[in-house]
Formats: C-alpha cells, structure tokens, sequence
C-alpha cells in the first residue's frame, strides 16, 4: 500500500507489509515498470538502472529538491545528497556517501549525479567555479584510463575509487583528495569474448590526429595490436574520437600541461606496441631452452620513442639476472617465462601510469595545509562478485564489501540508538548477523587467509597454489564459515560443485567457491630486477619516474609487499576514515543482464538483493519503531482527523498530536513519544492513519463540492437577476431617446468638437517637430504648449525626447567612460552635499595612480600574482593616534585588499583584506583626513583602527566602497562627521575635527593630543 497519494507501490522499504524478499521483490519490479527507480531504506537509497535518460534530473529538480527535507518529495539520489551536504555545510559533520552494485548496476552514474548537485548548490565565484570544474573533469581522465568494456557494462570501472571533496566553512569546495583501489591490471594483457581493453587505447587511435599517430609511432588500425581485442573495437552509444578530444581538454582543465599530456600518451603507445613484441624459441649452446626477439623493429621503435637501447629491452626481457650479497647469475628465460615478463612489465607500467595521474589530479585539486576545511566523502567501488571462476580479484573484492558490510550495519544500529536517546526513548538490542567472524577469518594477522597467503609466497622451498590450499585446509578444518573438498570429505559430504583446487566461504550474501590456481603468482606481483633496471634507464621523464627502485644506488634486495598485504592496508585506511564520517548509502542493482530498458529480471534481482543485504538492512531500520516524524509535520497531515485540531489549534504540536492520537483510541504499545518526534512501531498503524485520512479527505471534498455547488446557483441567480434589470432599463432608456431624439442635434456637436481637437493637436504636433531644440543633453529647454489641455501630452514628449538624447549620448560612450561615470556617480552619491571638497572633484577625472606604479617593479610584486590591477596607488599620511605625528605610507588598494607600505622599503607593512574594512569615518571640511575602522575579528583589526590623510579622499573612498562591493556584497559604511571614534588596540581614542580661523583650497591639519583618550584636529 503507497503511503503518499500518488505514489507507486512503498516508497520506504521499511513500511513494506509483509516484509519477505518476494513481496520487496515486487514492489522494486512496480517501480522500476513506472519508472520510479528509486526507493528507500530509511535514508538508504535503491537504485534501479533504468538504462535510459529520464526526465528527473537537470537544474529543475536540483532546485526542488534543495528547497525540502528527505521525506517530502519522492525517493531521489538528489534528496541523500541534499542531506549529506546541508549536513556538512550546517552541522559541521563529514560526510561518505557510499555506492556499491554489480557491475553495469549505474554506480559510476550515481557517483556523477552526486557530484553534480554538490557543485549545482554549493557556493559560486570565480576560484569556487575553477575547483567545481577540476573535479567534475577529474570523471572523464579516470573513466578513460580505468574504464572498459565488459559483457555487463560498456563503461565498467575496472578499479575502485574513493574521493574526498573538501569544503570550506561556507560550504564552498577548496578540492579534494583520490585514491583508487585494485586497477583490474590482467585485461591489459587478455580479455573476455565480447569485451575490450581499457577506452584510452581505442580512444587514442580513433582521436588523434595524423602526425600525432607518426610521432607515437602507432597505426589508426585497431586490428594490428595483440593487447586489444579484434572482435569489439567499437560500442554502440560510445564516439572514442570525441571522448578522446574530451580527455585531452579535460586534462587542461585540471592542470596538466601539454608536455605532461605527450609523455602520458607516449607511455600509453609503448604499453600497447609491447604486446606486438613476438618472442620466439632460441637455444643456448649448452641445449638449454632459451628465447630471443623475432623481430626487432617493435623493440627499437619503443627504444627510440622513451629513449632506451633496445638491446638493453631485449636482454630484460628473455633474460633473468638473479644477484645475492656475493654474486649474481644472470638465466635465460623460455618462450613462456619471455612472455610472461613481456606481460608482467605492460601491466606494470599501465598500473604505475594509473596511479601517477591519480596522484598528478591530487596535486591540481589538493588544498593547502594550513586551511580548515569539512569533508564529503563518495564511494564507488566494486560490489560483491560470484562468478562461475572466482579468483584472486574476487576473493580481496569480496572481502572489501564484507568490511562494508561491517561498517554499515554497525553506523546503522548506533545511528539509530542515537536518534532514541536524543528522544529519550528506551533502547532494545537488536539480533543480527554479525559478519565480524568472516572479516577476521580474512584479515587476522597471524591466521587469516591473506596472512597466511602471505607466509606462503615468502616461505622457501617449493611453493605453489596446493601447498598454499593444504594450509588452509589444516588451519581452518573446523571453522563454521570455510568449505573446501578436504574438509567435506573429513565431515563425510558430497558436493560435486567443489574442484579440488577450491575452497569455499560462507559471506553474508552467500557462498562463494574460490579457485586458488594463480593465487601465488598474483598476490606476488613481481617484476624482474632487469626489467626494472631497463625502465630506470630510459631517457623519458616520466617512464623512469615510474620506476624509482630501478636506481641501481636505491636497490633493495628486501621483497616488496605483497597485494594482498596492500589491499588489506588499503582497506583498513578506508574504514578508519569511513567510521569517522557520517555514512549515506546508495545501492545501485541491475534489473536485467542485457543492459535493455524496461525489463525486470526477478531472479537477477533477487540475487543483487542478497549480495546487498536489503533484507537485512530493513530488520534492522525496522528494529523497535519503523516510522518516525517531527510533531510539525505529524499534526500537520493528520489534524484533520480530529474535531479538536481542525481546522483550527492553537495549542503545542506535540499537544495536537496526542490529541489526534487519543481521539483515534491508538495502543499505547504502538506509540513512543519523544522529545521532538512521534514513533510508530509498526507499519499497520500507519497504514490505519493513512487510510482514516484518505476517508476524512472525501467527507471534506463532499463538504466543499456542496458548499461550492450552493454557492455556484446563488451567484448564478443574483448575475441572471441583475442582467434582467440591466436589460429593462436600457431598453426603457433606448426607447426614451428614440422619441426626443429629433429634439437634439447631439451628433453634429460631436464631431464639430472632434475634428477641432484634431485640429488643434496636428498643428501644435507639425509646431514641434520645427522647433525641436538641440540634441545637447545639458540642452533642457522645450517649447511651451500652445493650448492648456496639452500641456500633459507636451511634458510627456519633452520626457521621451530627453531620454532620448540621453540614451543616444550614452550609447556613442566607450567602456572606459561609462567606467568613469559610475565612479562619479558613486562619488555623488556618497558625498555630494556632504563633504566640501566634493564639489572641486567633480571636473577632475580619477586617475588611480599617483605615485607610478607602472614604472616601479617593487611596488607591483606587493599587490601578488592573483589580485589583478591596481585600483588606487596613493602616498598618504598615517597619523600616529597616540601622539598625532604622521608617517608617510604608500596605500594600493587592489580588489581584495588595501596594503599599507613604507615609501622607503617598498615591502606590504600591513596587508587589509577588504571583507575585514567594517567601515570608513570623514569629515564634511576640505581636509583629506579618514577613518578606516577594521573588524576586530581580524587578525590587523585586533591592533585598532587606522588615521590617514590623503590628497584625493574622495576618489579613494569611492574606489575602496566600490571594491568592498564587488568582493564582499555588501556596503561599505561611509560616515560623514566630525566626532568619530578610532580604537587603538584595547582603548579607543575620540578624534574631533574642528574648523580653523583660515581656510583655502589647500587646508592644512594641526594635531593636538587632549588628554589620554582625545585627538583634536584643527583645518587650517
């Protein structure tokens, strides 16, 4: 049953009656075929995909949903983001958004809409648009480099990716910080029927020019390269030669610089040209099997492009240099081993590659140290996979979401105990599974599984994936979540699903069988020494920043650590900054396999829903109260049930709702009244309420549609009454003047009077257009009117025709002068009939430099790299307000700050931000004396105010209340008097400003120090 009208089936899974997976199942089916694709779990959001554009997103519904809280409108990936971010900008609380899914399941889109309203209501500005613009095309360069095709999606992220965008305390971003998890380095090197390499490579050869292909080297001819998959070049829906064009702008914009942009894109082509490099059966004289190079040509134009020796390639990779502490013994490798390093450096240097422009957008988009900055973080990462071969990448991939797992049930249940003790409403404990015993039979560090894959691969003698398996089956023989074929056996079980190179684990969303073949080989991920030592070599900057251990000097001979020991390290940073921010979950679920809009597939679903554990998730949002609601609101839908509260109450919302509550006769059990929210315990009631509602809504529409249907045939009645009197008289009336109508000579009359009117305005129009005065906009004389009753329209024409003039006269102005005019205009309005020596600045134009800045480099180095011109450059007077001397200072003012500096030293003395000048005092004499007064907020206002005298007060003070303006919004405070106060660190002093006996154009001040706490100031 929908709780709102107009709803299609629960909108909030947590009022799901009866709650089992067939029933969920059904109503996620009645939505997604109504395409409402998102419902809720409380503040979880599901996420269908709908494989398709729909019409609620855009500008539109961000307004929309900015403008109500979570529970008004309905289910929407903006409403979790709207709450995330007014949590953070409001609150002070950091934020993780967290979206997980199957692959093709839309969790690279959530996380793009997510970002999208985050810069759509955050603030604006210049610096604020430049940051919202790096990390929204942060998506496209990742995308390009991590992203392929699959069976299930055609833009599949094959790694995972964590960002944290950092905001100010106005909720502006400042940037933000990426790190990516397990890049899927084996499609490289093979993939799947039906699926491709990694965009960038089909991108590059379809968007780059001609004489970018010659100088990488490279063919447009997909088909001529190993590593990329010959079937599917291209993918409906995808232009890789605009999506290449779009990479390359988007790196721009983050900051990359074009020599980083070709270097990036040589390393790609040597990456794809290493697959052409063909190994073939060589033997050494001693017989033993070796290799070598076919053909060379690959080999050399990947020498000359990074700058290698392409003999030096050769012997790395067909040949293997094993050193101690006392010797080294250099072996030849086999066509196999040959191919095997040939492989292992490709995927190597594309996952080093990776993380270097990972780390490249960090350092374009990271915030310096010293600011104090809020966090959202978003999640996109791999949901739980089970695949018909489940491998190393499964098993860490499994084992991260079992962590997820963890992280939400345990962020849900004290959220939730959280909100009952705010209420002060008593706690119950809750039953569930707690997958904590499957994380430690993963993660333990002396006897979980990665550990003890670990032991293995660093164990002498012979190692492989059975001895590693035989392990497990002994340490884990009896643990309640581990199967495997030794361990059935023991227990006297038959599974013929069981190889016996698998073992099995019990994960909270099922059983997943794991092949251990290659489990050795990919948690080392070693790289030959040689291969290392070759790249170190290479005379390309950025390859052999890649490999820093190839340093001969820097060798270690200690190994490096495993990938399982850093994905295990990887995960553990991720949920130690997860636990410490306010979690909001997106579950995004792929209704059908064949990415085809509009079907539903049941069983698919279902399975998604299990790996996801939504069942779970609603008994434990549904443990204790399933519904709770603010007073407010309550009263607000249900008032009308009671005769007390409708229409009118006057009373306290929570007095209301006890009221309704207690006239519906409602279980006391059913009910929990908390400080600021009214709890139900189960849905039923809700339902009741809605229902009850639903039948007082058509006894009031019968009530108004009667009252609106009398009042309908009244007013219908009173209108034919009226018309009929109407009617009557006039025709009593018309029959009336028909009879005396020859009596009278009325019309004659009228049109005599008519045509002298017209008469008289033709000839007082033909008067004006020959005595128009001139076009001169200073020029405001106009002829007077001939006859008095058109002395109306002759004002009305006398207006248009000066506005005309004066818009001709501004439009034939240059930019420059409409400048100066608005300078002036501002300066009338400030000072005009207030300061005296207003009147002598009118003829003057503001010239702004008075001191010729453009001619003194130290001058222009105070005002920094990011100010932009200089508005005003001054010598000015500073008057000491303790003594009355005055300093000469040099005064810029740029649009956000004024800086103070010795006319000596030319190095920024004081520097003023403009949002920090809380207003200026001046007098109404002809002295250039001026109080800037400063926030004591600030760190220069904290000293006190400052006393200046400057020779051209009124165009500063113009220049400065303009710039406080446009930088801050708001006006700048001009006070015109003659007692003003001046704070002088923890005291203030109070100036006076007097006129003397002598005054000329050119006033001259006196200072006099009266008493501790007086300055009086005489205008000679």
């Amino acid at each position: 049953m929908p709780l709102l009208e107009g709803s299609v089936g629960v909108e909030d899974l947590v009022l799901l009656e009866p709650l089992v997976e067939e029933s969920l199942l059904k109503n996620l089916q009645l939505r997604y075929e109504n395409k409402e694709i998102y419902t809720y779990i409380g503040n979880v959001v599901i996420s269908v995909n709908p494989y398709q554009q729909l019409p609620i997103y855009g500008p539109e519904f961000i307004a929309k949903y900015q403008d109500y809280t979570f529970y008004e409108l309905k289910p929407h990936i903006y409403a979790l983001a709207n709450v995330a971010y007014q949590s953070l900008r409001d609150r002070d609380r950091d934020q993780c958004i967290l979206i997980t899914g199957e692959s093709g399941s839309g969790k690279t889109e959530a996380s793009k809409l997510v970002m999208s309203y985050v810069a759509a209501v955050c603030g604006k500005g210049e610096q604020v648009n430049s940051v919202k613009e790096q990390l929204l095309q942060s998506n496209p360069v990742l995308e390009a480099f991590g992203n392929a095709k699959t069976i299930r999606n055609n833009n599949s992220s094959r790694f995972g990716k964590y960002m944290d965008i950092e905001f100010d305390f106005k909720g502006s971003p400042l940037g933000g910080v990426i790190t990516n998890y397990l890049l899927e380095k084996s499609r490289l090197v093979k993939q799947l029927k039906g699926e491709r390499n990694f965009h960038i490579f089909y991108q590059l050869l379809a968007g780059a020019d001609e004489q970018l292909l010659k100088a990488l080297k490279l063919e447009r001819d997909t088909t001529g390269y190993a590593y990329l998959n010959h079937e599917v070049s291209r993918v409906d829906g995808m232009d890789d030669a605009s999506s290449f064009r779009a990479v390359q702008s988007a790196m721009a914009v983050i900051g990359f610089s074009e020599e980083e942009i070709r270097q990036v894109l040589e390393v790609t082509s040597m990456v794809l040209k290493l697959g052409n490099v063909l190994v073939a059966d060589e033997f050494q004289a001693s017989g033993i099997p070796a290799s070598g190079i076919r053909d060379g040509r690959g080999v050399r134009e990947i020498g000359e492009m990074v700058g290698l020796n392409s003999e030096e390639v050769e012997r790395a990779l067909c040949s293997r240099t094993m050193e101690t502490a006392k010797e080294k013994v250099v072996t030849a490798l086999n066509v196999m081993q040959a191919q095997y390093a040939r492989d292992a450096l490709a995927k190597n240097i594309y996952s080093r590659l990776f993380d270097w422009i990972v780390n490249r957008i960090n350092e374009s988009i990271k915030v310096g140290i010293g600011e104090k900055k809020k966090v959202m973080g978003v999640l996109d990462i791999y949901g739980f996979e089970i695949l018909e071969d489940n491998s190393f990448e499964q098993f860490v991939i499994n084992y991260c979401n079992e962590k997820l797992q963890q992280v939400f049930i345990e962020m849900t249940l004290k959220e939730e105990q959280e909100e009952y003790k705010r209420e002060g409403i008593p706690w119950t404990k809750v039953d569930y599974f707690d997958n904590g015993i499957i994380c430690k039979l993963i993660e333990h560090n002396q006897r979980g599984i990665l550990a003890m894959l670990d032991e293995e691969c660093l164990r002498p003698g012979v190692v492989s994936d059975s001895t590693f398996l035989a392990k497990l089956n002994q340490l884990f023989s009896k643990h309640g979540h581990y199967e495997s074929k030794v361990t059935q056996n023991a227990q006297r079980q038959y599974d013929h699903t069981m190889g016996l190179s698998c073992f099995r684990i019990c994960h909270y969303a099922g059983k997943v069988t794991y092949n251990v073949t290659s489990f050795i080989d990919k948690n080392n991920d070693l790289l030959f020494r040689d291969l290392l030592q070759a790249m170190w070599k290479a005379q390309h900057p950025l390859l052999r920043s890649l490999f820093p251990e190839g340093n001969p000097k820097q060798a270690s001979l200690k190994r490096p650590p495993t990938a399982g020991a850093q994905f295990k390290s990887s995960v553990a940073i991720l949920m130690k900054n997860l636990y410490s921010k306010s979690p909001n979950y997106i579950r995004c679920i792929k209704p059908n396999e064949h990415q085809q809009r509009g079907q539903f597939s049941s069983d698919l679903v279902a399975t998604q829903a299990r790996y996801l554990g939504l069942l779970e998730n609603v008994r434990v949002r549904r443990a204790g109260y399933a519904h709770r609601q603010g007073y407010g609101p309550f009263l607000e839908r249900y008032r009308l049930l009671s005769r007390s509260t409708w229409p009118h109450w006057n009373g306290g919302d929570r007095e209301g709702v006890e009221k309704v509550l207690g006239e519906l006769s409602m279980s006391s059990g059913e009910l929990a009244f908390g400080k600021t929210k009214i709890f139900i315990r189960s849905p039923k009631t809700l339902f009741y309420l809605e229902e009850q509602r639903r039948l007082r809504l058509q006894q009031l529409a019968t009530l108004i549609q009667k009252i609106y249907r009398g009042w309908r045939c009244r007013t219908h009645y009173q209108l034919m009454r009226k018309s009929q009197i109407l009617i009557s008289s006039w025709f009593r009336g018309n029959m009336a003047r028909k009879n005396y109508r020859k009596y009278f000579r009325s019309e004659a009359a009228l049109t005599l009077a008519d045509f002298i009117y017209k008469s008289m305005v033709q000839k007082f129009l033909l008067g004006l257009k020959n005595n128009l005065p001139s076009t001169n906009v200073l020029d405001k004389t106009w002829p007077a009117a001939p006859y008095k009753c058109l002395s109306t329209a002759n004002q009305e024409l006398q207006q248009l025709f000066y506005q005309w003039k004066c818009k001709r006269f501004r439009d034939q102005l240059s930019p420059k002068q409409v400048e100066i005019l608005r300078e002036k205009l501002c300066a009338s309005e400030l000072f005009k009939g207030k300061k005296a020596s207003y009147p002598q600045s009118v003829p003057i134009p503001f010239c702004g430099d008075y001191i010729g800045l453009q001619g003194n480099p130290k001058l222009q180095k105070l005002k920094g790299g990011e100010e932009g011109p200089v508005l005003m450059a001054e010598a000015v007077k500073k008057v000491n307000r303790g003594n009355g001397k005055t300093s000469s200072r040099i005064l810029l003012l740029t649009k956000g700050h004024v800086i103070l500096t010795d006319t000596k030293k030319s190095q920024a003395k004081i520097v003023i931000g403009l949002d920090n000048v809380a207003g200026v005092s001046v007098t109404s004499l002809k002295d250039g004396l001026f109080s800037l007064h400063l926030s004591e907020m600030s760190s220069v206002g904290s000293k006190g105010d400052f006393l200046l005298v400057s020779e051209h007060v009124i165009e500063l003070l113009t220049k400065m209340y303009r710039a406080v303006l446009d930088a801050t919004q708001r006006q700048l405070t001009v006070t015109v008097t003659e007692k003003f106060s001046v704070r002088f660190k923890e005291n203030s002093v109070a100036v006076k400003v007097v006129q003397g006996p002598a005054g000329g154009d050119n006033s001259k001040l006196r200072y006099k120090k009266k008493g501790s706490h007086c300055l009086e100031v005489t205008v000679q």
